[in-house]
């Protein structure tokens, strides 16, 4: 069954209204009409079985049918703090990073990040990045359409925020993502929330991996080989769900 993001705003009692793209990819390319059914979600973790019964040029009318938790979401919240790359390469982080169950992604503005942005610039790529991360989620098929924070200097980063904060740090030789986990739940951590940090082309500087580490990071290793700054993300998103959730 299809499925499409609803604004909760657009849902009132049991009707629900759809507008935007979405209305033309539903009645030009999918060609349902009055009676097809579809899955709305609502983009806080519910999904609902909804039937067409109204179509308007530029909305479409839906008939609640079902309410229901939505099962895809992780049972943990990620937090991907993303060192700027190079144009291009956070687009694909983003994409790939949605799709693996990341629920927020912060891009910071690191020592060794080659772009440099302004205010308006961070603006603009910031609602591209929702955009990628809202075609990503849908495709998914996610409870929640992610967050994209604000690009911030490392030192604005609430490490607190989280149940675990980890680095991932090439010059990390010994702790892996397993042993951090095995040790946060030793210590009697929820783990409802984890904060991972990622340098950019070049990695992290050491004075950035201290500031982190001060504030209560740990620093882990992802392996015996040096990941690219947009493979790193998707592999610990990938090894965080699969630890969790196995």
């Amino acid at each position: 069954m299809s499925r499409f993001f609803v604004e909760p705003q657009n849902i009132h009692g049991e009707k629900a209204y759809l507008y935007g793209d979405d209305v033309k990819h539903i009645v030009k390319v999918l060609r349902l009409g009055a009676g097809d059914c579809v899955t709305l979600c609502d983009g806080l973790g519910y999904d609902y079985e909804a039937r067409l019964f109204e179509l308007e040029k530029d909305r479409l009318c839906f008939e609640l049918l079902g309410k229901s938790v939505c099962e895809n979401e992780p049972v943990c919240e990620i937090t991907l703090y993303q060192g700027l790359p190079k144009s291009g390469k956070m687009e694909l982080i983003l994409q790939k990073c949605v799709e693996l169950g990341v629920s927020r992604i912060v891009p910071f503005a690191a020592a060794r990040s080659v772009v440099r942005l302004d205010a308006k610039e961070s603006e603009q790529k910031r609602e591209r990045y929702r955009r990628i991360a809202y075609e990503a989620a849908k495709q998914a098929r996610r409870g929640i359409v992610p967050q994209i924070g604000a690009i911030l200097p490392l030192n604005r980063l609430d490490v607190s925020a989280h149940d675990l904060f980890l680095i991932a740090y090439e010059e990390e030789r010994e702790r892996t993502l397993k042993t951090a986990l095995r040790e946060a739940k030793a210590r009697g951590n929820a783990l409802k929330s984890i904060g991972v940090l990622v340098g950019p082309e070049g990695g992290l500087t050491p004075e950035e991996v201290a500031f982190a580490l001060s504030k209560g990071g740990e620093s882990i290793t992802l392996g015996r080989r040096i990941l690219r700054t947009e493979t790193a993300g998707m592999a610990l998103a990938a090894m965080l769900v699969y630890e969790l959730e196995g």
